[in-house]
């Protein structure tokens, strides 16, 4: 009987737990594709003045980025929920910004591993004592020289973006900011730009620390941001639809509706 019980269950919820394994294997993905070694590009030695920046500390060090882009969707969203009591939307939204996390990082990762752009301050992470010998052997640590060769695109930059991006898209839904909703009133879409600013921030201090060129910095936070688009669209309707604050749900729901058809009305596409 309990047996038959947890199958019944699990049938119900069985989208909800693809859309979960889904978003264990990007990350696992991920992690394993950071340990790999990215493509050895070629420095020709009238080039050589493009990494010879002072390696230094980053500005936004990654101890400070996870918890930003982790933590800050979720506030965000389990602020909504406070006033709004919608357990779909909560379930819609993690669904939404946990892909887009994924997802930027695997391509993210597929793109520095691929290119392998050396970073502006290459020069001192190869050459720790600045006497670079004729065949441009480098004598560092290989750990900072592999990472050295990942500089295109910036994952700060992708990843805020991604992040963030996505609490400025929800946001802007949720306060109706492109709808007759909320449309011309500025502290909504100065609430919903708020998160933008934030990544970008974030973004430029990647060449302020001579950790990026602009290029990355720039390609890596419209992709980012294209992730964030794409996958937010994946479960909520255009910021211009009188519906934008109200996620769209499949013919095949994968939550059980029967707690949340009460508070919140769904959507079919």
């Amino acid at each position: 009987m309990k047996s038959s019980a947890f199958r019944k269950k699990f049938m119900k919820h069985q989208q909800l737990w693809i859309e979960v394994v889904v978003r264990i294997c990007l990350v696992v993905t991920f992690v394993l594709m950071e340990k790999l070694q990215p493509f050895e590009r070629k420095i020709h030695p009238d080039e050589l003045w493009l990494y010879k920046y002072p390696l230094t500390e980053s500005y936004v060090p990654s101890r400070m980025l996870w918890p930003l882009v982790v933590f800050a969707p979720l506030i965000v969203i389990f602020v909504m929920y406070f006033f709004r009591k919608e357990v779909l939307d909560v379930t819609q939204a993690l669904l939404s910004f946990t892909l887009a996390l994924g997802i930027n990082g695997l391509v993210t990762d597929i793109i520095k591993l691929t290119v392998g752009r050396p970073r502006p301050d290459f020069f001192w992470r190869c050459f720790p004592d600045g006497h670079a010998n004729p065949a441009m052997l480098c004598t560092g640590d290989q750990a900072v020289i592999t990472e050295g060769r990942k500089s295109f695109p910036s994952g700060h930059s992708s990843f805020s973006f991604a992040s963030l991006g996505f609490i400025s898209l929800y946001m802007a839904g949720k306060l109706g900011v492109f709808n007759e909703k909320g449309r011309g009133q500025s502290l909504r879409f100065l609430a919903s730009l708020l998160p933008l600013l934030i990544a970008l921030t974030v973004a430029l201090s990647r060449t302020c620390d001579y950790h990026h060129h602009w290029q990355d910095v720039l390609c890596g936070s419209l992709l980012g941001l294209l992730i964030a688009y794409f996958c937010y669209r994946q479960h909520y309707p255009s910021l211009y639809s009188p519906d934008a604050d109200i996620p769209l749900v499949v013919s095949n729901p994968i939550l059980d509706t029967s707690n949340t058809s009460s508070v919140l009305p769904f959507k079919t596409v």
